[in-house]
């Protein structure tokens, strides 16, 4: 497999497959095809699997595109501003995502959903008890709202993150929710009640826009009637 991340507003992955290698995607996520790709349109995992999807915040049914020939091309576009970003697996190591954040992956990366481990952080955590969990092996496309900022937390070390920044984390870091200390930030601080907290080791992904708050800002401009 081939690919290129091409735009810089709205932006698609374009993937190069050979005859036989595939890729899967959410429903209304591929942008254009070579008419070589064979679309098979499926309740992957079976009617459990495909519910906890529908929770975690993706399409209920997946579509796997599979090439007929050497070198067909097919494109995975991004739904909003921001960023496409590259996520590769070696059977080792796996990716707790937020809701919305998968694009598409090769057929050999495994997408399942887990549940959150803290009651606090499935309740306020803003992303509810499903989130959605990437492992296996070979490459992983995530789609991200603005920019995107990677770290690496240390061991012990925390980072509190307003809960629509958080794109995805290593499954070593741990995941839950702090509230706002004192009554000014919480009313007129603008940031809510609630923060993500990350505690160290691994890798974490963030995104410099949370679009639902941007939305949601656009929609407060229109009359109420």
């Amino acid at each position: 497999m081939k690919y290129e991340i091409i735009g810089t507003t709205v932006p698609a992955v374009e993937v190069e497959l050979n005859a036989g290698e595939a890729m899967y995607t959410q429903s209304g996520a591929m942008a254009w095809m070579d008419p070589a790709m064979k679309p098979d349109t499926k309740m992957e995992g079976g009617l459990l699997k495909g519910l906890g999807r529908k929770f975690s915040g993706e399409s209920l049914f997946m579509v796997t595109y599979t090439s007929g020939k050497e070198g067909a091309k097919i494109a995975f576009a991004s739904t909003v501003p921001g960023k496409i970003v590259n996520v590769d697996f070696q059977g080792d190591g796996s990716l707790i995502c937020q809701k919305d954040a998968f694009l598409c992956a090769q057929k050999s990366v495994k997408l399942s959903t887990v549940f959150t481990k803290k009651l606090g952080a499935g309740v306020f955590g803003g992303e509810g008890f499903i989130l959605q969990k990437l492992s296996g092996s070979g490459t992983a496309f995530l789609e991200i709202d603005g920019d995107s900022v990677t770290k690496e937390l240390a061991p012990g070390e925390t980072i509190l993150v307003d809960t629509g920044n958080v794109v995805a984390f290593e499954e070593s870091v741990a995941y839950e929710i702090e509230r706002v200390k004192g009554a000014k930030n919480i009313f007129f601080g603008g940031e809510g009640l609630f923060l993500t907290k990350l505690t160290g080791p691994g890798k974490i992904i963030l995104q410099t826009q949370n679009f639902n708050d941007f939305a949601g800002r656009i929609a407060a401009l229109f009359p109420s009637s």
